[in-house]
C-alpha cells in the first residue's frame, strides 16, 4: 500500500494561478504566489468580493478521538472534492499543521491517502512561515516585557503577576516551567517563566479571529501581559509593542491557498488547537472561501465537545455566521476504544456496541448546539461490513443521517454518498446554531453550562487559584467574554482515562486565563498542559531525506 507521501508525489499539481482562476479570482494582482503551488491572497480581495453572496458553511467535527486522530481532515478534503464532483462549487478551509504533532504522535494534518492537500511536505513543515511569524510576534512581546522590568521597571510591573509566557512550535515538556534571567544583573532579573506551544499562543488565536489589519492591531493591543503593583493591567499597547507585532504578522494575516489531490481549492490558514484555543482556521480565509464557493467545508478541531462547541459559542458569533449543516466524523477504531477495547484495531463487536454511547453523546452535543449532524464513518481498510452496518443501524434508530466515507482509499468517488447526504441535509433540514449560554451570565455559570450541557458533568469545582483568577477577571471587566475551556480531547470529561459517554463526574477548573485580545477567557480543566511533550517513540525519528531532497516518513 502506498504511503501518503508516495501518493502525493504521484500527483501532477496544477500551477496555483490556475487553481485561483478556477475559483473565480480574475485580478491576478491580488494573488501573491509562493513558489509554483502555493499562494497568499491579498486582503483587498475581501473588498472586491463584498457584493457576492456567501455560500453555505459545512462544519466538520468528530466523536472523541484516539491519540492518532480519526481523519477529520481526510473527510473534510474528500467531502469538498465530492461536492465539486456533484457539480457544487466547493472549497475546503483547514488549519495550518503544527510541527509539534507532526513530529510527535499524531503526524501531519494535510489529510491522507487520496484525500490530501498538496504540497503536503510544505504544508506540514514550514509552509509559508505563518506559524513562525506568530512565534516571533509573541516572543517579541515577551522580550519587551522583561526589558521594561530590567530598565528600572517604569510601569511598576509586578513580577509575581506576569501572565504572558514564551512560545515555540514544538513539543518540549522541559520548557513548561523554567527559570529565566540567570547569570547576573545584565541578564535579569531572574524569575519563573515557561513556554506554551505556538498553537496555544493568544497571538495565534488573534491571527485566526482578525478579519482586517485594523482589527489585528486592536486585538494585539488588548493582550493582557501582567499587572502592576497598584493593580493596573499592563497590555501590549502599554508596552508599545502593538505596531511591531502587527508588522511581523503583516503577511501572516493573508490567507494561503493550495490544492487537493483532485485540484479542489484549499484555504489553509492559522492553526489554533481546539483543546486549548478555539480550534478553527482563520475568519478571513473562511470569509473569502464563502464568497468564492457554494459550499465551504470547514474543520473544527477534535470532538464536538471542543471544536464544535467553540465554533458555535465563539467563532460563528464573532464572524456573524450561520452553519448550513454539520458532519460528525467517527471511526470503528474510535468507537471500539470508547467501548473499552484494549486494542481498538482488533476490538470485539461488543466493544463497538458499548462505544456507540459515545457516538450518541456527540450527536446530542451537536443538537444542543443547534447542529443536525450527518455521521460520517471514516472507513479504514480492515473495517468489516458487519461493523459498518451496526453503525448505520444505530444512527437510523436515533434519526441521524449516516454515510460511509472512503475518501482515503478512493478520493472524491469514495465520498459521494456523504456529499449527497450533506446537500440533502443542508437543503431539507438546515441547522440553526445557538450558543449554549448567555454572555451576560457569570463566568462560573458559563463554565458550568458547558460542563453540564456539553460534557455531561454533574458539577464543576474551582481551585482557589481559579477562584482568585475569576475575581480578577471580573474586576477587570472581562466577565462578559465567552469561555474557551482548555480540556483533554481524549475524553468527554477532564480525565483522559474516562472513556465512553461518561456521566456522574465533576470537572475541576484549575486556572482561568484571560485572553483579552482574542476575546475570550480560558478556563483550564484538570491537568491540561499548554505545552505537549513528545512520545516515547516520536514520529520525528522516522522522518528523513535522500540526496535528491525527497522526504520520507512524513504523513
Amino acid at each position: 500500500m502506498l504511503s501518503d507521501i508516495e501518493i502525493a508525489h504521484s500527483v501532477k499539481l496544477k500551477p496555483i494561478c490556475e487553481i485561483v482562476q478556477a475559483l473565480g479570482i480574475e485580478d491576478m494582482d491580488l494573488v501573491l504566489p509562493n513558489g509554483n503551488f502555493k499562494a497568499k491572497l491579498s486582503l483587498r480581495l475581501l473588498d472586491r468580493l463584498a457584493d457576492r453572496p456567501e455560500g453555505k458553511l459545512v462544519l466538520v467535527t468528530a466523536t472523541t478521538p484516539t491519540r492518532y486522530g480519526e481523519g477529520k481532515t481526510t473527510v473534510s478534503v474528500g467531502l469538498s472534492m465530492a461536492l465539486n464532483r456533484l457539480g457544487k462549487k466547493s472549497a475546503v478551509v483547514l488549519r495550518e499543521p503544527s510541527l509539534g504533532p507532526v513530529f510527535g504522535i499524531k503526524g501531519g494534518a494535510a489529510g491522507g491517502g487520496f484525500s490530501q492537500v498538496l504540497p503536503m511536505e510544505d504544508i506540514n513543515l514550514h509552509f509559508t512561515g505563518d506559524i513562525h511569524a506568530v512565534g516571533a510576534a509573541h516572543n517579541l512581546l515577551a522580550a519587551l516585557l522583561d526589558n521594561s522590568i530590567h530598565f528600572d521597571n517604569p510601569l511598576r510591573i509586578d513580577e509575581r503577576e506576569i501572565f504572558f509566557p514564551r512560545t515555540m512550535d514544538m513539543n518540549d515538556r522541559v520548557l513548561r516551567t523554567m527559570v529565566v534571567g540567570l547569570g547576573g544583573r545584565a541578564n535579569g532579573p531572574a524569575r519563573e517563566d515557561g513556554f506554551v506551544i505556538t498553537a496555544a499562543s493568544e497571538v495565534m488565536a488573534i491571527l485566526g479571529l482578525s478579519a482586517s489589519r485594523q482589527e489585528l492591531k486592536e486585538r494585539l493591543g488588548r493582550i493582557l501581559v501582567a499587572m502592576s503593583y497598584d493593580d493596573k493591567p499592563v497590555t501590549a499597547e502599554t508596552l508599545g509593542g502593538t505596531g511591531a507585532m502587527a508588522v511581523l504578522l503583516k503577511d501572516a494575516l493573508k490567507p494561503n491557498v493550495v490544492q487537493t489531490i483532485e485540484h479542489t481549492p484549499a484555504f489553509v490558514h492559522a492553526g489554533p488547537f481546539a483543546n486549548i484555543a478555539h480550534g478553527t482556521a482563520s475568519v478571513v480565509a473562511t470569509k473569502m472561501a464563502r464568497r468564492l464557493s457554494e459550499y465551504t467545508v470547514i474543520e473544527a478541531g477534535f470532538g464536538s465537545d471542543l471544536g464544535a462547541e467553540k465554533f458555535v459559542d465563539i467563532v460563528a458569533p464573532a464572524a456573524g455566521w450561520q452553519v448550513a449543516t454539520c458532519v460528525l466524523v467517527t471511526t470503528i477504531r474510535a468507537l471500539r476504544h470508547q467501548g473499552g477495547a484494549r486494542d481498538a484495531r482488533k476490538g470485539k463487536l461488543t466493544d463497538l456496541w458499548q462505544g456507540m454511547n459515545n457516538l450518541l453523546r456527540h450527536i446530542e452535543i451537536c443538537r444542543t448546539l443547534g447542529l443536525e449532524p450527518v455521521v460520517a464513518v471514516n472507513r479504514f481498510a480492515d473495517d468489516s461490513e458487519d461493523d459498518l452496518r451496526l453503525v448505520r443501524k444505530y444512527c437510523a434508530e436515533h434519526e441521524a443521517a449516516c454515510a460511509v466515507s472512503e475518501g482515503f482509499a478512493r478520493g472524491s468517488e469514495g465520498c459521494v454518498e456523504l456529499a449527497e447526504a450533506v446537500v440533502r441535509q443542508a437543503e431539507e433540514r438546515p441547522s440553526e446554531i445557538r450558543r449554549v449560554y448567555e454572555l451576560k451570565t457569570s463566568i462560573e455559570e458559563k463554565i458550568e453550562t458547558v460542563a453540564t450541557k456539553v460534557y455531561g458533568a454533574d458539577r464543576v469545582v474551582f481551585t482557589p487559584r481559579a477562584e482568585r483568577e475569576i475575581r480578577r477577571a471580573k474586576a477587570l471587566g472581562f466577565d462578559h467574554l465567552p469561555v474557551c475551556i482548555a480540556k483533554t480531547p481524549s475524553s468527554l470529561s477532564d480525565d483522559p482515562a474516562l472513556v465512553g459517554a461518561t456521566r456522574g463526574f465533576r470537572v475541576a477548573i484549575s486556572a482561568v486565563n484571560v485572553s483579552a485580545g482574542a476575546g475570550f477567557l480560558v478556563p483550564v480543566a484538570g491537568d491540561m498542559m499548554l505545552m505537549p511533550g513528545l512520545a516515547k517513540r516520536p514520529n520525528a525519528t522516522g522522518v528523513d531525506m535522500d540526496e535528491d531532497g525527497r522526504i520520507t516518513g512524513l504523513s
